[in-house]
């Protein structure tokens, strides 16, 4: 069972998500929350698999609880839903570990999709939001020396793979473009997120475009 904490300040917002995702059979959830406080102490007391935060919300907003949240070493995932599209807001989220982004008026079955995505270890975006948030913000922020030298670690294959993942391609297509199996694939990536230290794709994506291994513009 996945369990789920909805923060959202709309009351009929957080009531629409409940119906929709305890409408599976699979989800659970476990409790709401109207501000971002009130989201970091409900996700503490009930370590749900996943959060759905809104980027906005009174108090503390959906950014500084994702960060908080994921910090403190919960296993919690954190999915951002908001009405906004590519700003300087989806960006700060991907930065503050959360692992999906989604807008909230995406059909009701790509919400549940991308709760069990997020749940099993993945990350999610809206389409298009991947590679044009990155490429949009990458070059304002310098990396860090740690995560150049971590990028560094990287073997020729690995760095080839992290390209690949940079241009949005899954598993499945990296394995294609490789000409290996999709399991060496999934292998490759899983290796990526170690030795970098990050909790998926996303964070690795971000990772390659802040360390200059794949710079805007680049497609290969």
């Amino acid at each position: 069972m996945i369990r789920i904490v909805v923060a959202d300040d709309q009351a009929l917002v957080r009531a629409g998500f409940r119906k929709i995702l305890e409408a599976e059979p699979d989800i659970e959830v476990v409790g709401e929350a109207g501000d971002g406080r009130e989201a970091i102490d409900v996700v503490r007391t009930v370590r749900p698999e996943v959060a759905l935060l809104d980027i906005r919300m009174p108090r503390v907003d959906g950014i500084e609880a994702a960060a908080t949240i994921t910090r403190s070493g919960a296993a919690t995932r954190v999915m951002m839903l908001t009405t906004f599209g590519i700003d300087d807001y989806v960006f700060a989220a991907l930065k503050a570990g959360a692992s999906g982004f989604l807008l909230k008026d995406a059909p009701p079955q790509h919400l549940v999709d991308a709760v069990r995505v997020v749940a099993a270890g993945d990350a999610i975006l809206a389409p298009g939001v991947t590679r044009a948030v990155v490429e949009r913000f990458a070059e304002q922020d310098s990396a860090d020396p740690q995560l150049r030298r971590r990028v560094e670690t990287l073997t020729p294959r690995e760095a080839e793979v992290l390209r690949l993942l940079s241009r949005g391609l899954s598993n499945a297509e990296i394995a294609a473009a490789l000409v290996v199996s999709e399991a060496t694939a999934k292998s490759h990536v899983a290796g990526i997120l170690t030795k970098l230290g990050v909790r998926d794709r996303v964070q690795a994506v971000i990772a390659a475009y802040e360390s200059s291994l794949v710079k805007p513009g680049m497609t290969g």
